[in-house]
This record gives C-alpha cells, structure tokens and sequence, in this order.
C-alpha cells in the first residue's frame, strides 16, 4: 500500500513542479515584455529648450557652437534658433535640443515672447552667460538679464497655483541633490537615498529647511550660470595685477547669485576647451535625466564646476579665507573697478599768439640793425610759382591806352632806354592829344604837367575817359588815311631824341615831289 501510494504521488508532485515552472516562465516573458514596453514609452521628449541671454561679446554664440561641435559659429540679430542633437546610447533614441539666443541689446527683450511661453514653461532651462573680459560688470550683468526674465515672467500671466508648483518643484529637486559621483549606477538598487527624507510617489516626507540665502528669488525655472573665456584670467593678472584673493571675491558673489536663484554655475573656455563637455553633460542631466557622475570642482580658479544643490553659504565662506586686503561684503565694484580709458581726442593744436609789445619791440630791435622787419610771406595758394601777376604780364606786352593814361612817365620817350621803341611815339602823341584837349576846354594853368592829369578827379572820370578814347581813335583813323609813313631812310632817331614840345619832323619839299613821282 504504501509503495502504490509512492508511486501514485510521484506524477502528482511532479505535475505540481511543472506548473510553477510555467507560471515562472509566463512571469519572466511579462516582466521582459513590460520593460520593454516601458522603455519605448520613455523616449526622448521633442519639447525641452534652451533660453540663452546675455550681454554682447559674452561668447553666446561661440559657447553653442561648441556643444553643437561646430567650428565655425555664425552670429545673428535679435532673437537666434539653433538645435542640439541629442543622443541616448542606453536607449538607442536620439532628439534635438531646440536653443534660443537673445541679443545683448535689451531693446530686444519683447522678443522673449517667442522663446518663453506658458506652454513652454516647465519644459525651457535658462542659461545666464557672461564673459571674464570684463570682470567689472560680472555681477550686474547678471543682475540685469535676471531682471528682464522676472519681468517677462510676470508678463505671461501664469496662473498662480501652478506657478507655485512649478517652485516648489526647483525647491524640490535643490532638496534632493545627491552627489553623483558617489552612487553606483542610477538604476541600481542600491542607489543612495536622498540627503533629505522625502516620501514614496514623489509625496514631500520631512524634509530639511533651505539653507541661508537659497532660492530667495525662486522663478520656478532650472537656472545655469556660466562664466566664458576664463582663459583671459591670465591676461588680468599680467596686465591689471590681478592677484588670487580678486578672483575669489570675483567667485563669491557669483556664487551667492546662484544660491539665490538655485543656479548651477560654470567656468568654461572655449579656447582651452575647459568644461564645454561637462556642460553638454549637466545639461542633458538636468533636462533629460541623463546620469552625471562627475563631482563638484572647486580647486582651479579657472575651471570651477558647481551642481545646482550642492553650494551653501558655509563652502563659500571657505574663500574668505584668502581675502587680506577686501572684505567679503564690500561694494563689487569698489574691489573690482573698471580700468580708466583715456581717449585719445585729437585736437587742432592752438597758437599761442604773441605779446604786442614784445612783438613791436622785436621789430624796432631788427629797424635799428638795419634788417629788414619781419612781414607776413605771400602765400603759396594766393601766388603758384611759374604764374605771373595780372600787372607783370600787363607790362610785359604792348601797353593798353588806360595804363599809359595813367602814368606816362614810365613810357616817357626822353627817358634813356626809350629810344627805339614804338611805345614811346604813342606816349608821345597820346599827350600831344591831351595838351590839346585840356587846352581847349579849360585854363591852361589847370594842367601843368602829365602827372597832375593821372592824378586829378577830372581824369578818373567815366566821361572824359570815353571821350579820350573816342578821340584818339578818330585821330588814329585820320592819321591813317591822310599820308603814307615816311620813307625808310628817314631815321626815326631824331623823333625819339626830339623833346615832346617840338613839332614832328618833316622832309623836304623836293623830297615830297619826288615820292609824289
């Protein structure tokens, strides 16, 4: 009986084994199915963007064209599109990372309305940039673009219960940083709680209170601030002498910025390639939940990498330590002060004009040498060199009737150096005329020599100037038709040295009958 009933409950227990083996296998086919079906619901979301402001020259556009792995940036106006492509190698997906860039000029804040909607509110990650070039404004800048965003926000007319929700959800994750490099693998089981005792299914538990000074001025938006061209940090300390503890000042108050918006905080070179992949890194981290294992640096001045949740006002208070000459909370811009720029104005120099008498006294030095006094130099643009004055070239040719009107004596033919010439007959015959004009119309003793005729008003006149002309032109007409000139072995020396007062010589009657032949 007891051998039947073993053998009767071995294909029993056996059937029993088989059936849990079935249910086993049937659970594992679910969970694999499941999982995989889970992944393929969590593909990369196409909506997330980036918002990118800063001021001119900050390396906005170089910075993105870096973590596009682009060499050659091109700059744009107004309000910049760009993409990043984004790659999950876990999941096999890929998606685009849409960037917008503002221009630095804050006329073109109202553009922000096509870059930060309430529709894409929740899915858009801020990135504040600024420059080390110019250390001085570092911190205003910021203070400026935080400005334009808060601005903008209450623009949008988010309702305010779902604003708050979108803070407390920063809130939240600033509470729950955890630092990466210390876990294992994010999907490993034995992943490390949070620093803060939350609840399951995202339900707040007792969490910790912020620390002083965070997210006082909580947007409700992920925040990056990034520092660009650290390398120059070299050329501040060479050029303006700037030394270690400048650069901590410089670091601290950036850092408070960040505790007050709950920002993550950057110090990259584009140059040098400093951090520019950590940055692609956090990105992808804090936007698709990418792992990023990679701690906070803290230790070169030039590279500083600080997680959003990590900061607190006690690891800042770590580089008072350095400062010896400044104070943590003195004025910014008294420790780090704008360099003075002089320009260079170009002015016409000014000359300085001379003391009257000692200018006169200067001259009567010189009369008394027997020097001749200083005069002003005719100008080369009033008199070119090879061109001759009207009065030069007037006397150069033949003498027109008012100039040997106006002063006869120079064609005076009794004068040496008038024999020979033709100009000095005219002279003569031309005052000849005027003896008898003058003698004609009034006393005798009104003109006594040619020269009181240049000089009286009656010989300026308009009218006894035209009727001089007329004259002598009828008296030349005349003297044309009446005879022809003497015969040519006449010598015209004795005219020349015959007076002006002695009538014209003239030939012989046996001469005249023989030329009449």
């Amino acid at each position: 009986m007891v051998r039947t009933l073993e053998k009767s409950d071995s294909p029993g227990f056996s059937m029993n084994d088989k059936e849990e083996q079935d249910e086993k296998d049937d659970n594992l086919w679910t969970s694999i199915l499941s999982e995989v079906q889970t992944r393929g619901s969590t593909k990369l979301p196409s909506c997330k963007s980036v918002l990118v402001l800063g001021d001119n020259e900050s390396g906005k556009t170089t910075l993105i064209a870096k973590l596009q792995g682009v060499e050659d940036p091109k700059k744009g106006s107004g309000l910049e599109y760009a993409y990043i492509d984004v790659r999950d190698e876990y999941r096999e997906d890929h998606t685009r990372l849409s960037v917008w860039v503002l221009d630095g000029e804050p006329s073109h804040a109202h553009l922000l309305r096509f870059a930060l909607t309430p529709a894409s509110f929740p899915h858009t990650l801020v990135m504040f940039v600024v420059a080390m070039t110019t250390p001085w404004s570092l911190l205003e800048q910021l203070e400026n673009w935080a400005t334009v965003l808060h601005d903008h926000i209450d623009r949008l007319k988010i309702p305010p219960d779902q604003l708050q929700e979108y803070r407390q959800k920063c809130t939240r994750r600033w509470q729950e940083y955890v630092d990466q490099g210390e876990d294992l693998d994010l999907d490993s089981p034995l992943r490390r709680t949070s620093r803060n005792l939350d609840g399951d299914d995202g339900v707040d538990g007792d969490v910790f209170p912020l620390g002083e000074g965070v997210l006082t001025r909580n947007l409700g938006l992920d925040i990056v601030v990034v520092v660009t061209k650290t390398d120059y940090m070299s050329t501040l300390e060479k050029e303006s002498d700037y030394r270690d503890e400048y650069f901590d000042f410089i670091q601290q108050w950036i850092r408070r910025f960040c505790l007050q918006y709950g920002a993550g905080l950057f110090y990259t070179s584009a140059k040098e390639d400093k951090n520019c992949d950590l940055l692609y890194k956090y990105l992808t981290h804090r936007i698709y939940s990418f792992p990023f294992r990679t701690p906070a640096l803290v230790v070169e001045k030039d590279a500083v990498l600080i997680p959003s949740g990590w900061d607190s006002m006690k690891k800042i208070s770590i580089l008072f330590e350095n400062m010896q000459s400044m104070k943590p909370d003195d004025y910014y811009r008294d420790v780090i002060a704008p360099p003075v720029t002089r320009k260079t104005v170009t002015r016409e120099s000014e000359i300085q004009a001379e003391e009257e008498q000692s200018f006169l006294s200067k001259q009567q030095a010189l009369l008394q040498q027997g020097a001749p006094p200083m005069s002003r130099q005719e100008s080369p643009m009033r008199s070119p060199a090879g061109v001759q004055k009207t009065g030069d070239r007037r006397m150069q040719g033949s003498p027109s009737v008012q100039s040997l009107l106006a002063s006869p004596n120079k064609m005076d033919p009794t004068k040496p150096g008038a024999a020979g010439s033709g100009e000095g007959v005219l002279a003569n015959f031309f005052n000849s005329l005027l003896h008898k004009k003058t003698g004609a119309a009034g006393s005798p003793s009104s003109l006594k020599s040619p020269n009181d005729l240049s000089t009286s008003p009656a010989a300026h006149s308009p009218v006894d100037k035209a009727a001089m002309r007329s004259d002598a032109a009828a008296e030349l007409d005349r003297l044309t038709r009446k005879k022809p000139p003497p015969p040519p072995q006449t010598p015209l020396i004795t005219l020349n040295n015959s007076s002006s007062s002695s009538p014209p010589h003239t030939p012989p009657d046996h001469l005249n009958n023989s030329s009449e032949c």
